[in-house]
């Protein structure tokens, strides 16, 4: 069954200017693609280009867009923790709607360098708000009534789930990571805001995004570059901490949906109902390399457990009964065919994988290590 879900347009209604944080990385790019392709709405672009940051696949839309692509997409280099020049950046945009998914994500770089995420994910939330309050004030009635911050988190703020059970939006917070920590503190200013300052929010956790476009620093993209190199491939401790795959584009089907239609002061859960070990995709990945690189194969053989990340959740799975019941999400990608299609991806994209790690100066190697 094909499932349908309103188009960015039909969601914005008569928002036509929507800034994204973050819009040049994985799941921002995704956002931003969209709003381009569906919507007529100006896209400003938030982003300090960082590491992870990468333009290539918004600009392959801008072009197809011609004229216009350029004029509807507007990037703001700009650093969140750069309180004076968000506060210009929010002015300069003017939006009806704010998603803001700029963030520091990387469970091991924030392991080996914690700083950098209370900085960015912290203190970088707390220059947006103070902006957005003071833009919020200063609109008139109508786009007042109409306007949101949308803020995009993780489910890892729940810490970490045994054999049976599901995260959802009453689930208590129990952050075990940096990184974890660090999202948990700007969710909870978020909701602050809302209920201290009447600022008109909505919030998401979402379980483990994947897809094409994702800065190969992550489990996907890593196992299938080192795969399909024939290099051998970590797996993290005994491979059975298990992880609910979420792949982009179900997610920004849920971003928007939350966004746009979502109850001012809610949060919702967004989950792919894709639980699987880590094991078990790390050997779905080797056995589609088996297809389609039999000189290596079995490239299961590859694989090498190394030493476990420090405080790895065990598991983690979503409910998403609330955004589904009552906004109607499902995810149109089940783990099988969203997997299959990343790897494949990955593998006809080996270019643009070297460019971005070798801009960013990652070598692929292991990061987050405690000594």
């Amino acid at each position: 069954m094909t499932i349908s879900m309103p188009t960015a347009a039909e969601l914005l209604g008569t928002r036509q200017r929507v800034l994204v944080t973050g819009g040049a990385g994985f799941i921002g790019g995704a956002v931003v693609r969209r709003l381009l392709q569906e919507s007529e709405a100006m896209v400003f672009n938030l982003d300090k280009m960082g590491y992870a940051s990468d333009l290539t696949s918004i600009e392959q839309v801008v072009n197809g867009l011609g004229d216009q692509g350029g004029q509807r997409h507007q990037l703001l280099r700009v650093d969140l923790t750069d309180a004076a020049a968000v506060d210009q950046a929010i002015q300069a945009a003017d939006p009806d709607l704010v998603m803001h998914l700029a963030a520091e994500s990387h469970v091991d770089r924030s392991i080996s360098g914690p700083g950098v995420f209370i900085d960015s994910n912290i203190c970088g939330t707390y220059n947006l708000l103070q902006a957005v309050r003071n833009h919020y004030a200063s609109l008139q009635t109508e786009r007042k009534e109409q306007f949101r911050l949308h803020h995009i988190s993780t489910d890892e703020v729940f810490g970490s789930l045994g054999a049976e059970g599901r995260f959802s939006e009453d689930t208590p917070y129990d952050p075990r990571s940096p990184y974890s920590a660090s999202k948990a503190a700007s969710d909870h200013l978020v909701n602050a805001w809302h209920h201290t300052f009447d600022l008109p929010v909505v919030l998401t956790n979402c379980s483990n995004n994947y897809g094409p476009w994702q800065f190969p620093e992550k489990l996907i993209p890593v196992v299938t570059l080192k795969a399909a190199a024939g290099e051998s491939i970590p797996l993290y401790g005994d491979g059975l901490n298990v992880r609910d795959w979420l792949y982009v584009e179900d997610h920004v089907d849920a971003l928007l949906l939350a966004a746009c239609r979502g109850q001012s002061g809610s949060s919702y859960c967004v989950g792919g109902h894709g639980e699987r070990t880590n094991r078990e995709v790390v050997e779905e990945i080797c056995h589609q390399l088996d297809q389609c690189h039999a000189s290596n194969a079995p490239h299961r053989n590859l694989i090498k457990r190394v030493q476990d990340r420090p405080g790895h959740d065990r598991r983690y799975a979503i409910d998403p009964s609330r955004i589904s019941t009552e906004l109607g999400w499902q995810p149109r990608h089940d783990i099988a065919t969203g997997l299959q299609q990343t790897v494949q991806w990955y593998l006809s994209h080996l270019d643009w994988c070297d460019q971005v790690r070798e801009r960013a100066h990652y070598d692929g190697g292991r990061l987050g290590t405690v000594t």
